[in-house]
């Protein structure tokens, strides 16, 4: 019953889509008398946000009581969970693009490659019909972040799709998809090797419905990027050291963040009693491998490095959710309080995080035990990640596969899973939906109005009144010491008076 449940809330999610989802301006499907009337009718438009936001929650609470019901986690759970992400997934893979239009930046890039032009310097708008073919405008000027993999990746599909938007669609997210298999495959043979249940490890990750919805739905080459990652530390663990390189250099070449993990893919590889002269030297071959790889698909494709350049030199806005933006927030209005002027805010608040974050990410280069090298990884690329100005939520999917596998524990560690997940989830229901110009000024205050009290109302459906829900949370709070010291203090003074 729980996996069909959230097969119906991966459904829900499909049909939420055909109203809210993204189309290009060329797509056949707006010429179409469903698609019309699903995307220009206020009633239709809303009825969309209103099932894609309760597609949410219903695959949300199916992952939950799956993760209840399998807790023991005993053998033939992971077969459960794999089963699980199939089913779930499947509606997904045919959904309209939902919560992120990136998936169009990509046909735009791979248009520029088609062109002989270079991505890393010039943006979409050097093209003829960008904007028709459904690219944000905030990609117009800007060079991509991408690796010369997925450059190449997005010519061939380009190529294949002969400028059908809908087909490439299709493409990217199967594409996408194959990171979900990777990650569903490595993550419990990574866990595994930790000690930790690998069906524990996939369902906090792979079954996660902010998983599915981001790296199935939305098609994010961050899937790819994230599963070839789980392997590659997966085979240094395995001491496959020079594969475990090929294969995290295929991650750096589709989005290059993942370089953070070379360091410790090399201490990996050296061994647990290696001496720092051998450490240096699996560096030195680590470092000397990724070099070559990607010089030759720089020198096949023509690009070389400019991906170094776009990864180190760009970059704008902030989040208001990163520590970096809520910095910048109060220090903007602090500092316009008394009449100064804030452009100089970001930049430095910018190149303080990145630095901190280096500091933070050597530190855990170089100290503490081998048998700690995965959790150390984890730290030093979640340093990275959070103290930049932009975190996005699939950016927490990058960090969260190597925390499951060394174990979350039901203390806080899970219930700050749970919380972040919740948030996001709700988040991200609301964000980025599709709604025509000719509708925007009278429809998105009130759809993301609506899709915030469904999240709240649901929400407070799944804490207090559903039974197969409602102990979790309290349960994994009196797992912690202190609120259970508080609570016995604040009983016994209730007590006594």
């Amino acid at each position: 019953m729980t996996l069909l449940n959230g097969i119906i809330g991966s459904s829900l999610i499909l049909f939420g889509s055909f109203g809210i989802g993204w189309l290009a301006s060329v797509s056949p499907l707006n010429r179409d008398a469903f698609f019309i009337v699903m995307r220009t009718e206020p009633v239709a438009v809303i009825l969309s946000s209103v099932i894609l936001c309760l597609g949410f929650w219903v695959l949300f609470r199916a992952w939950w009581v799956l993760g209840q019901l399998l807790k023991k986690w005993e053998d033939g759970t992971l077969r459960v969970v794999r089963k699980a992400v199939w089913l779930w997934s499947i509606p997904l893979l045919v959904t309209l693009p939902i919560v992120s239009r990136d998936v169009f930046a990509y046909i735009g890039q791979g248009r520029l490659v088609e062109a002989g032009q270079d991505p890393y310097v010039d943006g979409i708008s050097s093209l003829n019909n960008w904007f028709q073919l459904g690219t944000d405008t905030m990609w117009a000027q800007d060079g991509t972040p991408y690796g010369p993999l997925f450059l190449t990746i997005e010519y061939l599909v380009v190529k294949v799709t002969g400028g059908s938007t809908d087909a490439a669609i299709l493409f990217f997210r199967a594409i996408a998809f194959i990171g979900v298999l990777l990650t569903l495959r490595y993550l419990p043979k990574l866990a595994q090797l930790h000690s930790t249940s690998g069906a524990k490890a996939a369902w906090v990750v792979v079954a996660n419905p902010l998983f599915l919805i981001n790296f199935v739905a939305s098609a994010h080459n961050d899937s790819l990027m994230v599963g070839l990652s789980v392997w590659a530390v997966y085979l240094a663990c395995k001491q496959k050291g020079i594969m475990a390189v090929v294969v995290l250099t295929a991650s750096i070449g589709v989005k290059p963040i993942t370089l953070v993990l070379l360091p410790f893919i090399g201490l990996l590889w050296a061994g647990k009693d290696a001496s720092w002269p051998r450490r240096i030297l699996y560096w030195f071959y680590s470092g000397m491998i990724l070099l070559v790889l990607m010089a030759l698909v720089g020198m096949l494709n023509g690009y070389w490095f400019g991906w170094l350049k776009v990864m180190l030199f760009t970059g704008t806005g902030f989040s208001v959710f990163a520590p970096v933006g809520m910095i910048v927030i109060l220090a903007s209005t602090l500092v316009s309080s008394i009449g100064m002027g804030t452009d100089w805010i970001l930049p430095v608040a910018k190149l303080l995080g990145r630095l901190i974050g280096v500091a933070l990410a050597f530190v855990v280069i170089f100290r503490g035990r081998y048998e700690r090298l995965v959790l150390r990884l984890a730290v030093g690329f979640s340093a990275i990640v959070v103290l930049s100005p932009v975190i996005q939520p699939w950016y927490l999917l990058w960090l969260l596969p190597f925390y499951a596998a060394v174990g979350i524990k039901e203390n806080w560690q899970m219930l700050w899973v749970y919380v972040t997940t919740m948030f996001f989830v709700a988040y991200q229901a609301a964000d980025q939906l599709f709604i025509w110009q000719f509708l925007q000024e009278d429809l998105v205050p009130a759809v993301q109005l609506i899709s915030w009290t469904v999240s709240a109302a649901c929400l407070l459906f799944l804490l207090f009144v559903d039974p197969k829900t409602r102990r979790i949370i309290p349960e994994l709070l009196f797992s912690i010491k202190w609120v259970r010291e508080k609570w016995g203090s604040f009983s016994n003074r209730k007590k006594q008076a």
